[in-house]
């Protein structure tokens, strides 16, 4: 059965060259189609191993960590003590999305996320651009993190056997080892399968959810009222730029739906592994940022990416609770890089089966049932990329790309709700389209309290992307051509 309102295509692979141009960008792809391609790889399908647990795991793994880690001392100088009002405010944003995430991941559960939502309401052109920004929010956010994680280690040796690691790029070095580093363990995870991969998650997410709670019962002890006075020194533009750039931690609230075929029941369990991990993210996110600001005068956060572990060592006078810290961070942000690099090759994996990359991409190992040569590729991207460029930079581009993404799933929920209002849905995001066109409206705000050479490099990516759809997905898509089951 056709998606109602999905322009024809006609037969075979043929069919796209008797289409006018305008139809052939806006062709629609079935839900049911989706839906049944689901898991089906090249050579291989994907397996099916995942719980609610595990999925609500990936979630905080890919998300819990890096604005509190690692981009919370950028954002605290931007915002002073309202950056816990800029979370807030990130947050609530996040929440809007994470309803439509909700709804669209439960009523076509599949890996491609919201690429996959948006070719099923908006068309391929659409589609096309939703998923090349989640190429920008995944696969450069690997690389932002993976910066941080190296910072954060350089605070463990230094604490420990008084080595640090030469300068990262940004900061006089040339060549960031630890950031690849980190890349490359995460991809030995991956490779072995996707349950292998969320245990050694969860793992790690207990760890970073205790060092947090540490974090707040001995920072509080050196809380001081007075480093809230002057709540909102730089006004409240200061508080949205503080959010756009926070709004970074909050990518990877919807990475569970990246495992829409490999986990068990999807239709279930990914609407509630989306809310339930941004609830838990909030509440810890807010509060460690509360104490954070004050135990330390916001003026001397002064742009660190390590703002936890130091201050832990000036609450306590010793190093060893910093050092504590610096090593569960490095543990933390590890589970970052590791499920945001698999957030990144399911998206690929779907656009690949697609025809809209190349095929590479869609290779299923028999053996691990996971995509190796595209985990292989994106992890060596990743890599290389976060050796070589700063955070900042890499934090705010992935933050245009996120925000533009989000707003699109926003779009498709009612788009979806109009065009297959009987379609049976999990979950429904109430008041809807109210509050799809809320986070849409939040999404733009956000995207325009980032700074204009943000928008450059968006528009450079943007146009990248349109050029590599035109030369070769646009002639390569397989939508052109009859599912299996209706070629037979």
């Amino acid at each position: 059965m056709l998606d109602h309102g999905a322009p024809p295509h006609n037969g075979g692979p043929s069919a796209p060259h008797s289409e006018g141009t305008v139809m052939r960008l806006m062709r629609r792809k079935p839900v049911e189609r989706l839906v049944a391609e689901g898991g089906h790889g090249e050579g291989g399908d994907l397996r099916r191993s995942l719980g609610l647990w595990q999925l609500t795991m990936i979630s905080i793994g890919a998300t819990l960590g890096t604005g509190i880690f690692v981009v919370l001392g950028e954002a605290v100088p931007k915002a002073g003590p309202a950056v816990t009002l800029s979370f807030v405010i990130a947050g609530l944003t996040a929440l809007f999305s994470a309803l439509s995430y909700a709804e669209l991941a439960g009523t076509i559960p599949v890996s491609g996320s919201s690429y996959s939502y948006a070719y099923a309401t908006m068309g391929e052109l659409i589609a096309w651009v939703c998923g090349w920004c989640l190429m920008l929010e995944y696969g450069v956010s690997v690389a932002a993190v993976a910066v941080g994680w190296g910072e954060y280690l350089n605070e463990f040796l230094d604490g420990t056997i008084g080595v640090t690691l030469p300068a990262p790029p940004g900061d006089g070095g040339v060549f960031n080892a630890p950031a690849l580093i980190v890349v490359l363990l995460a991809m030995a995870f991956l490779l072995g399968g996707a349950r292998e991969s969320a245990r050694a998650n969860t793992v790690m997410v207990v760890v970073k959810i205790g060092a947090l709670i540490l974090f707040c019962a001995i920072g509080v002890q050196g809380f001081r009222s007075g480093n809230y006075e002057n709540f909102m020194p730089l006004g409240m533009a200061g508080v949205s730029a503080a959010g756009a750039t926070l709004f970074f931690s909050y990518i990877g609230f919807d990475a569970a739906s990246t495992a829409g075929e490999e986990a068990r029941n999807p239709q279930r369990d990914l609407p509630r592994a989306i809310l339930l991990s941004l609830a838990i993210i909030t509440a810890l996110y807010v509060l460690v940022a509360a104490v954070a600001v004050g135990a330390k005068p916001w003026r001397q956060f002064t742009d660190s990416e390590a703002a936890l572990a130091q201050i832990m060592r000036e609450v306590t006078g010793q190093s060893f609770w910093g050092t504590l810290l610096a090593f569960c961070a490095v543990i933390a942000i590890a589970s970052v890089v590791l499920t945001v690099l698999y957030g990144q090759t399911r998206i690929l994996f779907a656009m690949s089966r697609d025809g809209l990359v190349p095929k590479v991409f869609a290779r299923v190992s028999p053996r691990t049932g996971t995509p190796r040569a595209n985990t292989l590729i994106v992890s060596l991207f990743c890599g290389v990329l976060a050796a070589a460029v700063p955070l900042g930079q890499l934090a705010d581009a992935t933050s245009i790309g996120t925000l533009f993404a989000f707003a699109l799933v926003n779009v498709a929920v009612v788009v979806l709700r109009r065009s297959r209002p009987d379609m049976p849905r999990s979950f429904r995001v109430p008041l809807s389209p109210l509050l799809p066109a809320l986070g849409f409206g939040f999404c733009l705000w956000m995207m325009g309290s980032l700074s204009t050479v943000t928008w450059v490099v968006f528009g450079v990516w943007m146009a990248v992307g349109l050029v590599f759809y035109f030369l070769y997905g646009y002639r390569r898509s397989r939508l052109a051509a009859p599912a299996p089951s209706e070629a037979k």
